[in-house]
């Protein structure tokens, strides 16, 4: 073989070691190892497959919607559960059953949510004292569930409706700044759905009441703070 041959498999050989060492090096920084399989693109798609909202995609007001709607539907699933052992009326135990498998869902959509944000996943009820510095519109105070807990019959229907009726109306309240302030698509979605059906159901449980049917117009009464 030539010399002349020899010195450019020489050099094409050092062409292609450099342009191995640059796209090594190009693809390696994005990561917190420094390799390619650690690097943005992996983990945008590792946050597309796993169903989390990718990076970016929400805002405070979104964590703020999950973060009070998960207690209050707590407390309306209590409630629930009283009216299938309390309630004299066969309607409202229907309406009671109706609420609890709507909103039990919702709790772990939204608390997937939160573990997704890495954000906290509140326990219990918190905030529940009505007119406290915490207290989400429409939950009902230690005192009025205490009085649910030891109503029944007919008298037990009126009260359960008439403080499901301030619950959604809260309900509707923080899902109205969801719509507002938000900007999680799937939060937005869920507070539409919020806002629908349980317009509806105020307006089937002021019929119960006999005070008419009602429009549910998501502004609160006075009674839902």
């Amino acid at each position: 073989m030539s010399r002349s041959s020899l010195s450019r498999r020489a050099a094409s050989a050092v062409v292609v070691t450099l342009a191995a060492s640059l796209l090594t090096a190009c693809g390696g920084g994005g990561g917190e190892g420094g390799g390619a399989s650690s690097g943005p693109a992996t983990a945008t798609v590792s946050a597309s497959s796993s169903g989390s909202a990718p990076s970016g995609q929400h805002n405070q007001a979104d964590v703020h919607f999950a973060q009070e709607m998960i207690p209050h539907h707590r407390q309306a699933i209590d409630m629930a559960d009283l009216a299938a052992k309390q309630a004299a009326s066969d309607d409202v135990k229907a309406l009671a059953e109706k609420i609890k498998k709507s909103q039990g869902p919702e709790i772990e959509t939204m608390t997937a949510w939160l573990k997704s944000w890495g954000k906290p996943v509140p326990q219990g009820e918190t905030g529940t004292q009505r007119g406290g510095p915490t207290a989400q519109p429409g939950m009902a105070g230690g005192q009025e569930m205490d009085n649910l807990r030891n109503a029944s019959g007919t008298g037990f229907d009126k009260m359960f409706l008439t403080m499901m009726i301030a619950h959604h109306q809260g309900a509707i309240a923080m899902a109205n700044s969801e719509k507002k302030d938000g900007l999680y698509g799937p939060a937005k979605q869920l507070a539409d759905s919020i806002i629908t059906s349980q317009n509806a159901e105020i307006a089937q449980m002021r019929k119960m009441l006999g005070g008419g049917s009602g429009s549910g117009t998501g502004s609160p009464s006075a009674t839902a703070h």
